[in-house]
């Protein structure tokens, strides 16, 4: 979504970026140590806001900022947990089957997806996902760990496996 498309008054989105982003800026600062990346994350900020369409009512601007950018700071570690991990293991390869720098960064980004998906689930759907999936376990097996019914273990991997079928669906093709 373009501004000219997005449903924001352009002066609102304005001032509210003219009287709170040095804050914002600060304020991430702070809390990542780091003025490049607070300065990424305070426009990602106020690019959440114009494609949501919903100016914070002026008394909660800086709250709702925070808000947003605390999410945001969230999915950068949660990023950089999974890159760190990825890279970790790919270090352990020996060097002729180590992936080239784009398939790493697709790979990385298909894992923070993925991520996305899974910590989006119900925790149940996601555990008896996860259980069937990696550690290979029966539904029953599954049913006593959880202490659920193997129905219930069946709908949610049938939850866990559609939704991680919708995100496949919803991603751009190449």
């Amino acid at each position: 979504m373009s501004v000219q498309e997005s449903a924001l008054p352009r002066q609102g989105i304005e001032g509210l970026y003219a009287e709170h982003h040095g804050w914002l800026r600060g304020w991430l600062r702070g809390r990542l140590g780091n003025a490049f990346d607070a300065a990424d994350l305070a426009h990602d900020t106020y690019l959440r806001i114009l494609s949501s369409g919903r100016m914070p009512e002026p008394q909660q601007s800086r709250q709702h900022l925070a808000q947003i950018a605390k999410g945001l700071v969230i999915d950068l570690y949660r990023r950089r947990q999974i890159e760190a991990a990825y890279l970790d293991a790919l270090a352990r390869l020996p060097q002729p089957l180590a992936p080239s720098a784009e398939d790493c960064a697709a790979a990385v980004q298909a894992l923070v997806d993925i991520d996305a998906v899974l910590n989006g689930l119900p925790p149940k759907a996601r555990e008896a996902l996860l259980l069937r999936k990696l550690d290979g376990m029966s539904y029953r097996d599954i049913a006593t760990r959880l202490r659920v019914s193997v129905s219930s273990v069946e709908k949610y991997v049938a939850t866990a496996l559609l939704a991680c079928c919708q995100a496949r669906l919803a991603l751009p093709r190449d």
